[in-house]
């Protein structure tokens, strides 16, 4: 046990000169994380980041949706987050008659928020290192089965342990591949309502092509407010719910940021790899990124086309266009930053030294990790090929074969499980179905599904190609596909899914869609995904290992936990950058440089007239820096990556001064190397959302309820 506590010390308190990135526990901030966030300019206590007994920062930060984040900005559960992040719900509310896409959205009162069935914002109650209780007991010496049977055995000895209220979660997760555990206690409320949208001419201003690019000029924003019981405790959604009383809400600050301003970004995360070897990351960004780069093109050339001959197909594709577009500008991003940093070259320089350190101190159990790690990873390309050619053709690309995913688990399913089990599958299934009918043409999935079929055959290796697809005629078997289904139309997918469990499978196997999906699932389910979870159980082993020595083999070096989609909290300053040494960027963007890119009626780069009348009139109010100029977007050190859109951005006091939405295209290849150099967050600044709320959209009603600061004053 004194053993497991001293690794997890080490992975914390070490010496450290500069800011290095991280994204850190914000219950583990004491020692080195603490001295730093204090010589970068922070006035609050940790205690006022985290704190059990007491409201603090993690009581104003939620888990927006599975993907994204926000907080609460008053005391009536009104929260921020950004506009991409809740446009899959203004799409839903959105008609050709009432295009809250377009045309944005404000409620003038709580009695015109917008309901979301399947919305949902999950908050931290309490954070606990139980790794001594996780390891108790569990010998390395195991088979790596074995290993995992006796980990998961104490976890749940954990979970029967741990107290917490009925209507609250418990979800254990691992740190460091498994050298740290973390409790964590949720709650999670499913009743939240769209309260406010600037419309995409302002909230996506640039689209794809700024996206991932500086400057930006985007008020990505939107407003929601989470609602609870008469006892302030999670509810689905009912009209006798009240608005929530969070136990910390955040000030919102209208002073602004300068240049080296402490910032400091709470949120969740989704994933990073940052302990993966040289040749690993050579695989990835030479190998995978540009497989799945060319298909993603295939996909975005269409749509991009079709929306815009059709308003109504916008509605209907534009948050799965987003998808798919922002990572793919992400990998190539991602791609071109490790190749003009020379990061690979760099990692093997730090591998070498690692091997020469372990020789000179005698770690001879250390001594062939990465050579060990290389050569599984080299036995795993084919594999990672047939993997993405599946899920970026099948699955990422493709709304009606990421829908069939769900319906090919269904089936399975209605081989062993209970009648009631079966039925409420299946209405569950069924009533979901609606809102992928709502937003599917059979014209446009065609012509994604020609895509999708030739991509998947041309990129997937051929021994991993099902025999359905050997020799196939994709006209003839696309002929048949949109002519004889019963998937193209929500009453024709009610039909199929009616009658007895036999009657449904045996329906579902004829349907030509299904069988050219459930043909590539299966190979890859069976072959591909078996084979890579062997491989990387073999993977995560010695990588565990590998982390667990390098605080061993570099002692006055920290590291930090890779991203996993829980609460971290990533600290910097605002800073511009130099992409390249004879060229450099201020931290900040105008509203005067938006009117340059303006282009009337462009999909890209339109504004509404409104705010370019505000801007004739220079109409700012108390929202103009002090030059008079309206600011739009900063630019920031803090290491983030997908799942912190909708991140708060506070101040050296707590207060709210951005919400982080983007990365620079040059730091993309922060998930894998972060660089202070390069990597940069983009947020955009609380001084232009307060002024669209006010000022453009006279939303008082909303202004009102904010609490607004000026600390530079």
């Amino acid at each position: 046990m004194k053993k497991i506590l001293l690794l997890s010390c080490l992975f914390i308190i070490s010496h450290v000169s500069a800011q290095r990135g991280g994204m850190w526990l914000p219950s583990l901030l004491e020692g080195i994380n603490g001295n730093e966030m204090e010589s970068l300019g922070m006035k609050m206590e940790l205690s006022d980041i985290y704190d059990i007994n007491n409201s603090s920062l993690k009581d104003a930060v939620v888990q927006f949706g599975f993907g994204c984040t926000g907080e609460f900005v008053s005391d009536e559960g009104l929260l921020f987050t950004n506009h991409h992040c809740g446009l899959g719900e203004i799409q839903d509310h959105s008609t050709i008659e009432n295009n809250y896409i377009e045309d944005g959205y404000w409620a003038k009162n709580k009695s015109e928020e917008l309901k979301n069935d399947n919305l949902s914002v999950t908050l931290i109650v309490k954070i606990e290192d139980v790794s001594s209780k996780i390891l108790d007991g569990v010998s390395k010496q195991l088979a790596q089965s074995e290993y995992k049977k006796a980990i998961r055995k104490n976890i749940d000895k954990v979970r029967s342990e741990t107290q917490m209220e009925p209507w609250q979660t418990i979800e254990i997760r691992p740190f460091y591949e498994g050298n740290q555990y973390i409790l964590f206690i949720k709650e999670t409320f499913q009743d939240v309502r769209l309260v406010g949208a600037p419309p995409s001419t302002i909230a996506e201003f640039g689209s794809d092509t700024d996206n991932w690019t500086w400057p930006r000029h985007s008020g990505d924003f939107a407003l929601f407010r989470v609602y609870a019981d008469k006892n302030n405790r999670p509810a689905k959604y009912s009209k006798d719910n009240v608005p929530y009383k969070p136990k910390h809400f955040l000030p919102v600050s209208k002073g602004g940021v300068s240049k080296g301003d402490f910032t400091m970004v709470l949120g969740f995360p989704a994933t990073t790899n940052e302990y993966l070897t040289a040749d690993a990351i050579e695989q990835k960004v030479h190998i995978i990124n540009p497989l799945a780069v060319n298909i993603r093109e295939d996909a975005i050339k269409i749509l991009d086309y079709e929306m815009h001959q059709d308003p109504n197909l916008k509605i209907k594709y534009i948050s799965s266009f987003n998808s798919i577009t922002n990572d793919w500008k992400k990998m190539v991003g991602e791609t071109q930053g490790i190749d003009n940093t020379e990061a690979i070259a760099k990692r093997r320089k730090i591998e070498a030294k690692y091997i020469a350190e372990v020789k000179k101190k005698g770690l001879k159990q250390y001594a062939n990790l990465i050579s060990d790690m290389n050569k599984i990873h080299k036995e795993n390309e084919k594999y990672l090929i047939g993997r993405h050619a599946f899920l970026q053709s099948m699955f990422f690309t493709n709304s009606q074969f990421e829908f069939l995913y769900g319906i090919v688990n269904f089936e399975k399913m209605m081989l062993h499980e209970n009648e009631e089990n079966i039925k409420n599958s299946k209405d569950g299934l069924v009533h979901g179905a609606k809102y992928f009918y709502k937003n599917y043409d059979k014209r446009i999935g065609r012509l994604i599904t020609e895509k999708s079929l030739k991509n998947y055959i041309k990129y997937t290796p051929k021994e991993f190609l099902p025999k359905y697809f050997e020799g196939v005629n994709v006209d003839e078997t696309l002929e048949k596909m949109f002519k004889e289904s019963k998937l193209h139309s929500y009453e024709d997918f009610k039909q199929l899914m009616s009658g007895s469990s036999t009657e449904i499978i045996s329906s579902l196997r004829k349907d030509p869609v299904y069988a050219a999906f459930r043909s590539a699932f299966d190979v890859f389910f069976s072959t591909i995904l078996a084979e890579t979870r062997k491989n990387n159980d073999k993977l995560i082993a010695l990588k565990k290992e590998y982390i667990k020595s390098l605080p061993i083999v570099f002692p006055n070096e920290r590291f930090s936990p890779d991203a996993n989609r829980t609460l971290r909290v990533a600290y910097g300053q605002v800073q511009g950058y130099a992409p390249i040494p004879v060229f450099s960027y201020e931290p900040f963007s105008y509203l005067k440089e938006a009117i340059r890119k303006y282009v009337p009626n462009d999909h890209e780069f339109g504004l509404p007239k409104k705010l370019l009348d505000i801007y004739k009139a220079k109409g700012y109010g108390e929202y103009a820096d002090e030059s008079g100029k309206m600011p739009i977007c900063f630019l920031a050190s803090n290491h983030t990556t997908q799942g912190n859109s909708g991140s708060p951005v506070v101040d050296a006091n707590g207060n709210l001064i951005g919400i982080n939405f983007d990365r620079v295209w040059e730091g993309t290849m922060s998930d894998i190397q972060y660089s202070p150099d390069l990597c940069r967050n983009i947020s955009v600044d609380m001084r232009y959302v307060l002024f669209i709320i006010d000022k453009y959209a006279d939303a008082q009603n909303i202004m009102k309820e904010l609490t607004i600061v000026n600390p530079k004053k």
